[in-house]
């Protein structure tokens, strides 16, 4: 199986288990930058050079050889569950792709067929129910990954500690595990831990969201969106993510993590 979804500088001071809506595209600019002065020109999903990923192939033996002998700093990044789905809602399901195009082709038409779900338009300004249609969105999302119908669960909405279970799974170790939430301190921690050609203040970095102004703007606070049975659909499909990276299932208001992550115990329930 090797390390999908795996990124590594072409210097090799530091490799990136990529979990999608957590931050990757400013991590993987950073990463970037950090080798070359620059940032790439471009979504940085779209490189194919300047940064090793598991997805090119001649980039694969360097990353396996790299990540089972632990020879570089290995990271990835957490958000928390409630957030990170509404932003895959707003992002790939409202939202218009970067080639112009809804996501995966005829996917928006099916939930709409299927679920009932409405989407808004770019041109009357994305006016729709938001509520409504995101908790349309949890069933299908939830019946993605219980059942994997009525198709296989997407990696924008899929749980990270699937994500991150890979990389432990196929010989990796993570020396750090930061919330996007505190992503200037978890960042700086990291290049601070390597040796880069380009050393960077992290905070003075700007913030690359692709998918940002692409779809509708969220028009309520985080908590509007989850009523009892959206927060029972999440811990049914998120439970090891809250637990294992210490986030609030209670309280979908609160996005900040409660407590520490502990890296041993992540490896201990992932590498299964």
């Amino acid at each position: 199986m090797g390390f999908p979804g795996t990124w590594m500088t072409e210097s090799e001071s530091m490799v990136y288990r990529v979990v999608p809506k957590c931050a990757c595209s400013s991590i993987g600019q950073i990463m970037y930058y950090s080798d070359h002065g620059s940032f790439f020109d471009g979504d940085i999903h779209d490189a194919t050079s300047g940064l090793h990923k598991w997805a090119i192939e001649a980039s694969q033996p360097k990353i396996t050889e790299t990540v089972t002998s632990h020879s570089s700093y290995a990271f990835t990044c957490v958000r928390n569950p409630y957030g990170r789905i509404l932003s895959s809602f707003f992002d790939k399901i409202c939202g218009i792709q970067r080639n112009g195009k809804r996501y995966r082709g005829n996917l928006v038409p099916l939930l709409i067929q299927k679920y009932g779900i409405e989407v808004g338009d770019p041109e009357t300004g994305f006016e729709f129910d938001q509520i409504k249609s995101f908790r349309r969105f949890l069933l299908f999302a939830r019946d993605t990954i219980r059942w994997r119908r009525p198709m296989d669960p997407d990696i924008h909405w899929s749980a990270m500690s699937g994500h991150i279970s890979t990389f432990i799974s196929n010989g990796g170790v993570y020396d750090n595990i930061f919330f996007t939430e505190h992503f200037n301190e978890g960042m700086q921690s990291v290049i601070d831990a390597v040796e880069t050609a380009h050393p960077m203040d992290v905070s003075a970095i700007p913030r690359f969201n692709e998918s940002e102004g692409h779809g509708p703007t969220r028009a309520h606070p985080i908590e509007d969106y989850f009523d009892d049975l959206s927060m029972h659909l999440i811990y049914e499909i998120y439970k090891r993510d809250f637990r294992l990276f210490k986030y609030d299932f209670e309280n979908p208001a609160n996005k900040m993590p409660i407590g520490e992550i502990d890296l041993d115990e992540v490896h201990a329930k992932l590498g299964d």
